[in-house]
C-alpha cells in the first residue's frame, strides 16, 4: 500500500490564498487541461445523465462545445506526444505507453506546446501526469535528477506523477526530483509485481513478470496517497499560477479518470455510476478550481481554456460497473481506449475564451489534439518553419469564427496495433483491418477491412466496404502514402 488516508474531509482548496492581479498582456493566458481516459459520453454537456460536471459543462456554455474531437492516438502517450508536439506519434514509432524504464520519447530539441509559449514571454508549467519518458537512455536512474525531462522540453515547472498511477513508482515528483525520497532507501529496479518490498496493492493490476517495476523509496511512497492525488495536483497548479507575473500557460494533465478509480473520499457516492462517476466529478471539481482562481486574478476574460481528453473511455473494472449503472463513457460511440473505433479517440472538446470564442456554441467541424500547437502559434502571432508541428494545422477560425471551416480534412488515427493505423478523410474513415486494432476482436465472417460514413453512421454500425470499394483503395492509396512520409 502507498501512504494512508487519514481525512474525509472535502478536498482542501488554497482559493482563499489566491492574490488578486489584474496583469494585462496582449496574448491570453491559457489553461490546457487534459483528462485521462474520459470518454465521449462522460460530461453532462455531451449527454451523461448519472453524473454532474457543471464546472465543465460551464466552459461549454460560455464557450464552444466540438462534437468532432479527436486525440489522434486511441493511446496515452502517444496522444500526449501529439499534443505536445504537433506531430504523429508514428514518426517515432510510438504506439504504445511508457513506463518507469523509458526514456524521454520528445527530443528537446523538438518545438513544444511550452517551448512555443516560452518565445513570447510566458511562465510555462506542467501539473499531473508525464507519462512522456525520463532521460536519454533507458533505465534512467530514479535517485538523482531526471533529465532530460518536462523542463528540457519548455515547462519552467513540473509537479506530479511521472509515469501513470496504476504503474510505479507511485511517487510524486517536483521538477527533475522524486519528492521525499531518502537516499538511505533509493528506488531499485526489478522485475514484476512488487513494490517498496510489499505486496503489490490489490486495487491494481500488477505488472507482468517481464515488466520493470520499482522497489524501494518508502517515505517517497508515503506521500502518495491514491485518493488525495487530485486534491493534490489542483493545489499546486494553483499556486503555481498564483506566483505569475506575466501571461502563463498550464497543462494541466489530470490524472482522472484513469483506473484505478480513486476519487477523494467527498466524492464517493456523488454520482449514480459508480466509483467511475465520482472519479470524473471531481475532475470537475478541480476545473473548477481553476476557474477561479483566473476569476479571483481578474483575468477571465483574457484566459483560454481548453478541455479535452488523451482517449477514449476504456470498459474495464469501474468502466463496465458504470455501463451496468446505466452510464456510457463513450456515449454511442462504438469502441473504447486502445481501438480504431470513434470511441477509441473521438473525445470532448470544448474551448472557452470570454470575448473572443461566441459563447454557448457548438462546432461540428473536424478538429484534433495535434492542431492546437499551430492555433496557439497563431494566437500568440508566430509563424512555424516547416520542421515545426508538422502534422497539425492553425484552427483559430474553428475557435472564434462564428461558423469557421475546419483546416484539417485528412487524419491518421493510430489505436495500439500498428498493422490498424487507419484514415479519417472527410466524412469518411477506413480501417485496414478487422476489429479495433486495440482489445475488441473481430467476430468470425467479418470483413478483412472496414469503412464507414461518420456523418450517416456515427455508431459505426454499418461497414460500407463492399458498398464502396473504390473509396476504399484510394483512401489505402494515402493512406500508404501518407504512412510513408511520415516515416522518411
Amino acid at each position: 500500500m502507498h501512504g494512508k488516508l487519514e481525512s474525509v474531509k472535502p478536498p482542501v482548496s488554497v482559493l482563499g490564498e489566491m492574490q488578486p492581479k489584474t496583469a494585462s498582456s496582449n496574448y491570453p493566458n491559457i489553461v490546457l487541461i487534459y483528462a485521462d481516459d474520459l470518454g465521449y459520453g462522460d460530461l453532462s454537456c455531451y449527454g451523461a445523465t448519472k453524473l454532474k460536471t457543471p464546472n465543465i459543462d460551464r466552459l461549454a456554455k460560455e464557450g464552444r462545445m466540438f462534437t468532432d474531437g479527436h486525440s489522434t492516438s486511441a493511446v496515452c502517450t502517444p496522444s500526449r506526444y501529439a499534443l505536445l508536439t504537433g506531430e504523429y506519434p508514428l514518426r517515432i514509432n510510438n504506439y504504445s505507453p511508457v513506463f518507469c524504464e523509458d526514456r524521454l520519447l520528445i527530443n528537446p530539441k523538438t518545438t513544444t506546446l511550452a517551448s512555443l509559449l516560452k518565445r513570447k514571454g510566458y511562465a510555462t508549467a506542467c501539473v499531473g501526469k508525464w507519462h512522456l519518458g525520463f532521460g536519454n537512455k533507458r533505465k534512467p536512474n530514479w535517485n538523482k535528477e531526471l533529465k532530460p525531462g518536462p523542463l528540457e522540453v519548455g515547462f519552467d515547472y513540473f509537479f506530479g506523477l511521472p509515469v501513470v498511477n496504476s504503474h510505479p513508482p507511485f511517487v510524486y515528483m517536483e521538477n527533475r526530483r522524486i519528492v521525499g525520497l531518502d537516499p538511505a532507501d533509493p528506488l531499485i529496479y526489478k522485475r514484476g509485481g512488487k513494490t517498496h518490498g510489499l505486496d503489490y496493492p490489490e486495487k491494481y493490476a500488477a505488472p507482468p513478470r517481464n515488466m520493470a517495476s520499482l522497489i524501494g523509496g518508502k517515505a517517497a511512497h508515503e506521500l502518495y496517497v491514491d485518493e488525495l492525488i487530485g486534491e493534490k495536483l489542483t493545489q499546486k497548479a494553483l499556486t503555481w499560477m498564483n506566483k505569475q507575473s506575466q501571461p502563463f500557460f498550464l497543462y494541466y494533465a489530470s490524472h482522472n479518470i484513469h483506473h484505478p478509480f480513486t476519487p477523494h473520499p467527498y466524492f464517493k457516492g456523488k454520482s449514480e455510476c459508480g466509483l467511475y462517476g465520482d472519479f470524473v466529478q471531481e475532475l470537475d471539481w478541480s476545473v473548477g478550481q481553476l476557474i477561479a482562481a483566473v476569476e479571483r486574478f481578474g483575468v477571465l476574460e483574457n484566459t483560454l481554456f481548453v478541455f479535452t481528453s488523451d482517449n477514449g473511455g476504456m470498459f474495464n473494472g469501474g468502466g463496465r460497473r458504470s455501463k451496468e449503472l446505466g452510464h456510457t463513457p463513450n456515449g454511442k460511440l462504438k469502441g473504447q481506449k486502445f481501438g480504431a473505433w470513434e470511441g477509441g479517440q473521438r473525445v470532448p472538446f470544448i474551448a472557452c475564451w470570454p470575448k473572443k470564442i461566441p459563447a454557448g456554441t457548438t462546432s461540428d467541424a473536424f478538429i484534433a489534439n495535434l492542431d492546437l500547437l499551430p492555433t496557439f502559434a497563431a494566437i500568440t502571432d508566430q509563424e512555424l518553419t516547416p520542421n515545426e508541428a508538422r502534422d497539425g494545422f492553425n484552427q483559430l477560425a474553428l475557435f472564434v469564427e462564428e461558423a469557421g471551416v475546419s483546416a484539417r480534412d485528412v487524419l491518421l488515427i493510430q489505436p495500439h496495433k500498428r498493422s490498424h493505423t487507419s484514415l479519417r478523410q472527410g466524412d469518411w474513415v477506413y480501417i485496414p483491418g478487422s476489429g479495433d486494432g486495440g482489445w475488441m476482436k473481430a467476430k468470425p465472417g467479418d470483413p478483412a477491412r472496414q469503412l464507414y460514413n461518420l456523418k450517416e453512421d456515427q455508431s459505426q454500425k454499418s461497414n460500407l466496404i463492399t458498398d464502396h470499394p473504390e473509396r476504399a483503395d484510394a483512401m489505402a492509396v494515402l493512406l500508404k502514402k501518407m504512412l510513408a512520409e511520415c516515416r522518411k
